[in-house]
């Protein structure tokens, strides 16, 4: 049997004071506060019209126009709507859909290719006119799409290759911004020393570009994927200009052209084709949704690409 004692204080000495545990405090300075409130205004301002993309589809006209516009239907007009939007023109939609794939696709190939291969020489190679490439490379990032559209469009139609989907990749597959990353990213991430020694062994630079480059700049090569994937999914002005049969329009010109001929969203001049606000509103849910999937399923990647060659080492 264990005995507990009470110690009493002797004559003199200073009684001890019991210790209690204090429970943390929450406190939040009133420029946190603030900031907490404008980061959450920007996170409503951003989400509401998603949530609404996807809501839409699932009421009627009236429902949007007289009920709450957050509200949920059904998926039963969710699928009228996808039957409706997919039924016009003989289902053309779907040939928009696959050229919008393939238009994407092959230019990502190529882009990221490109822009490996660019900055890789740009980063460790010294020669004439590098400084000039770099330049003008800095200059195409900045430069606005309708300023090149007329002479890639004169370029393209020297070369009878005008309605094609030549005429499409071929000016999507140099990407400014992907040669840029790739050359801050190869020229902070790879060791010179490494490089020297590997070229004094008689390392080829085709070897050393395969062998060191290619295996260290994953983060990268995720990161160049995905902007070039948004760059052309969402390419509106160059296909609207190359091309003038509307089956191989990519979805972008394609829904453009069928929400300019609906009352939906033109009442003054829409009258041929009768496309109500959800279905509209599940046209653009078409364009949005591979973005913020692909998004969400390799967010990690891009942060890791983003993040790497921040710091030299």
């Amino acid at each position: 049997m264990t005995m507990m004692l009470d110690r009493e204080t002797l004559p003199g000495e200073t009684p001890r004071r019991e210790h209690t545990r204090r429970r943390p405090t929450l406190s939040i300075s009133p420029l946190s506060a603030l900031r907490i409130m404008i980061l959450f205004g920007f996170a409503v301002f951003c989400l509401v019209p998603l949530i609404w993309l996807v809501l839409a589809p699932t009421n009627t006209d009236a429902q949007l126009l007289d009920g709450s516009p957050l509200s949920f239907g059904s998926f039963d007009r969710m699928v009228e709507a996808w039957r409706h939007l997919t039924d016009y023109n003989d289902g053309v939609m779907y040939n928009w859909m696959l050229n919008s794939v393939y238009y994407t696709v092959v230019s990502l190939v190529i882009s990221v290719v490109v822009a490996l291969l660019a900055g890789y020489a740009l980063a460790t190679m010294r020669f004439p006119g590098r400084k000039l490439i770099l330049l003008v490379t800095l200059l195409a990032m900045v430069l606005p799409p309708a300023a090149v559209v007329l002479p890639l469009f004169l370029e393209i139609n020297a070369v009878q290759l005008t309605n094609t989907a030549a005429s499409v990749i071929l000016p999507a597959a140099f990407y400014p911004f992907g040669v840029y990353l790739a050359f801050i990213y190869f020229a902070t991430s790879l060791p010179k020393e490494l490089l020297e020694a590997a070229r004094i062994d008689g390392c080829s630079e085709v070897r050393l570009f395969l062998s060191i480059a290619v295996p260290v700049a994953k983060p990268l090569i995720a990161l160049v994927a995905f902007f070039s994937f948004i760059a052309n999914w969402n390419n509106y002005f160059l296909p609207y200009v190359m091309l003038s049969e509307d089956s191989k329009y990519n979805l972008p010109v394609g829904l453009g052209a069928l929400m300019a001929s609906t009352p939906a969203l033109r009442p003054q001049g829409g009258t041929t084709i009768p496309i109500t606000y959800p279905e509209a509103a599940m046209a653009g849910l078409i364009v949005v949704a591979p973005v913020a999937v692909l998004f969400l399923l390799f967010q990690r990647f891009l942060v890791r690409g983003i993040l790497a060659g921040s710091t030299k080492g």
